[in-house]
């Protein structure tokens, strides 16, 4: 049988010395009786998958609006394919897995429904009221709002999974808000790996979902030369491939191909700044889990072509503008009446006042909650349940 302690002493015998140990965490806000077969990382993964944030992931978008197909990646499938390719990638290195998993888990916990609209829209009706942003929203969601344990609020998570949530940066996920956790310093390098696997995920599954949904067309990639080299090359292997199984094995090379670069690439970084230790890591200023130089200029095209081919395409631009007017209907209709809030929101009015009581609630909705809701307050002819 193996204990907590004994799991610990596996880990010092085994990762590397840049790895964040589990017996060296700063702890949690609120003092606790660490489990005894479970490390502290092991637990926070284990809260992150058990809270009803994570739940809802399921119903948030992606790219694609929860109703417009059962396909389409959803926040939480995106999640979970994060989660694997993190993981994968800290193995190898030598970092700890289980706080890589807990960072990658939680790290999209805070976002509204509707994707990166949902969030600009909030930010916006929120811009003299502290503004919103989905990192500092996910720390107010396992600090605060999830409400699971007699003795405090929130999940209670260690400080190194929280600062990976607060830490969170990819170039579609610029943060608003300052960082609150260590300001000056750069991330363990397990939510470092978190943030380049956000990247490789929805790169590649958002150019499958693309093609699925008809909005990219194949012929038109064969303009992209990580997906021409992969795809030329998958076809001289197996001539006569079926195309189904050809499009998944080029998203599945292409995935390959980045994660290994950015295993040589970091790996050699490590070495030439002399990185022995989680705290080295923190004070370089910069990123030291990265891509060559190579493959970042390989993946400008791809890119490039994503953004003007999927995200500005008719579709999803109409439905981003229709999701702004929900947001923000439902935003004042909550403020100019706040009796239609729950009572857990109501609960937290004077405390955190109507804008950001509303903010919250609406944070915490599905897609296809916040659409219902819409149709309940707006549609006249619509009956209470």
């Amino acid at each position: 049988m193996l204990t907590r302690k004994d799991l610990e002493e596996i880990e010092s015998g085994t990762f590397a010395p840049y790895a964040m140990k589990s017996r060296d965490s700063r702890g949690r806000m609120h003092k606790e009786e660490e489990h005894p077969y479970r490390t502290c990382y092991q637990r926070d993964r284990d809260r992150v998958i058990h809270s009803t944030a994570f739940r809802r992931l399921e119903y948030k978008t992606q790219v694609f609006v929860n109703h417009e197909g059962d396909y389409y990646r959803t926040r939480l499938t995106h999640t979970l394919e994060v989660s694997q390719i993190a993981v994968s990638i800290a193995k190898t290195l030598g970092l700890n897995i289980d706080l890589t998993e807990a960072v990658a888990l939680a790290h999209d916990i805070g976002h509204p429904p509707f994707g990166h609209t949902g969030e600009q829209e909030l930010h916006e009706l929120m811009k003299d009221h502290g503004g919103f942003d989905h990192n500092i929203q996910g720390l107010r969601v396992v600090d605060m709002l999830e409400e699971r344990y007699p003795a405090f609020s929130g999940l209670n998570l260690t400080w190194e999974v929280r600062e990976g949530i607060n830490k969170h940066s990819t170039p579609y996920d610029k943060s608003n808000s300052r960082a609150q956790l260590d300001p000056g310093k750069s991330p363990v390098l397990e939510a470092q790996i978190v943030d380049l696997s956000d990247e490789i995920a929805y790169d590649n599954h958002d150019l499958d979902d693309g093609m699925a949904s008809g909005l990219i067309s194949e012929s038109d990639l064969n303009s992209i030369p990580l997906w021409k080299d992969a795809n030329d090359a998958l076809l001289k292997a197996n001539p006569g491939i079926k195309d189904q199984i050809r499009r998944y094995q080029v998203i599945r090379s292409l995935i390959n191909r980045e994660v290994t670069d950015l295993i040589v690439e970091s790996e050699k970084k490590i070495a030439e700044l002399g990185i022995k230790s989680p705290e080295d890591a923190r004070l370089f200023k910069g990123r030291i889990i990265t891509f060559s130089g190579r493959m970042l200029e390989e993946r400008k095209p791809l890119k490039k072509f994503l953004y003007d081919n999927l995200y500005m395409s008719h579709k999803v631009v109409r439905m981003a503008d229709k999701s702004r007017k929900f947001v923000r209907e439902l935003f004042g209709r909550y403020l100019s009446n706040t009796e239609l809030l729950p009572a857990t929101s109501r609960q937290r009015l004077e405390k955190e006042g109507p804008h950001r009581a509303v903010c919250d609630y609406i944070a915490g909705m599905t897609d296809r909650y916040a659409l219902d809701e819409y149709v309940k307050l707006f549609n006249p002819y619509e009956r209470e349940q």
